[in-house]
């Protein structure tokens, strides 16, 4: 059961192996881009590329979708970002149960957004949790994980594309072992959860009133989706990219949080509550993504200037 990208490594991994896939459940196809075009989900297709039959119920709880899991006859599910909690009835069907490849070290960030908030949280280190699921919101017994590094230069994409590689290697490692019976699953501790629910349009504008390191962990953290903003001229301005702010440099003595400092082709220097910060990645409103020289080249922005009113 998988839904993204992230979980398409998983069901390669699973086929590559050998295991018998017997049918992959995945969300219906989605109306996708300005012209809305039904797309389907990558999982989908490289369940097509198979041959393998593929379920897309618009609620897995319903009757009819149960009975139609039933008659797979599945010995263990595995969910990777499926995008629906499974029932008592789903979890009771496999022999072998449940088991989700979670993009955390959990209990820490279980929820739906766990790759935006390691990154911006400015967080130093991730991972993938494998885990029996149960009838919470990624609560049960956790089987095996594996810690993956946040480097300066990650973002959440790149972080996806590396935690969903690791999800699939640490599903191979694990599925001997539980299907051998020889899995010692640990218990989450309750107090040690932290949720990470998905990202809300207020944590995508920028604040510049907060510190420079937060606001470019911001910045990596919503690329390349939903991305950070702030506002110019009216307008959403779009923020793709900035250099790590150097700790040594503070924000020029009274000057308003979100001002321009400097206007250059290497990167458009602004003033945080904590230090300056240079953005090198901009995309105005209407126009694709753009790096700091060519949005320099248009003239438009000039120092003083204050974003985010």
């Amino acid at each position: 059961m998988g839904t993204p990208d992230f979980a398409v490594p998983s069901l390669q991994a699973l086929l590559d192996s050998g295991r018998n896939v017997v049918g992959v459940v995945t969300q219906p196809d989605r109306p996708v881009g300005r012209k809305r075009i039904l797309t389907p989900t990558p999982v989908k297709v490289e369940a097509e590329k198979h041959g393998i039959p593929v379920l897309q119920p618009e609620r897995l709880r319903r009757p009819e979708s149960v009975e139609a899991l039933k008659a797979l006859q599945p010995d263990l599910i595995v969910t990777a970002a499926y995008g629906q909690i499974l029932s008592k009835a789903v979890l009771e069907l496999p022999q072998h149960g449940c088991i989700n490849i979670h993009a955390s070290l959990l209990p820490k960030y279980r929820g739906g957004a766990p790759i935006h908030h390691a990154v911006m949280n400015g967080d130093a280190v991730t991972g993938v949790t494998i885990m029996y699921m149960a009838e919470g919101l990624d609560t049960g017994d956790m089987i095996s994980r594996v810690e993956v590094p946040i480097t300066d230069e990650d973002t959440t994409g790149t972080m996806f594309d590396k935690l969903s590689l690791a999800g699939a290697q640490l599903l191979l490692d694990t599925l001997p072992d539980l299907i051998a019976g020889r899995i010692q699953a640990v218990p989450q501790v309750e107090e040690d959860a932290v949720y990470s629910p998905n990202i809300t349009r207020e944590q995508e504008l920028i604040d510049w009133s907060s510190p420079a390191l937060a606001i470019w962990n911001q910045i990596r953290g919503l690329n390349p989706r939903p991305g950070a903003y702030t506002l110019w001229n009216g307008d959403v301005l779009k923020i793709w990219g900035a250099g790590k702010p150097d700790k040594a440099e503070s924000s020029v003595s009274g000057m308003e949080p979100g001002t321009v400092v400097q206007v250059s082709d290497k990167g458009i220097r602004i003033a945080t509550g904590a230090g300056i910060l240079t953005v090198t990645e901009l995309q105005p409103a209407g126009k694709k993504a753009m790096d700091a020289a060519q949005f320099v080249r248009g003239g438009q922005l000039e120092a003083g200037t204050v974003l985010g009113r």
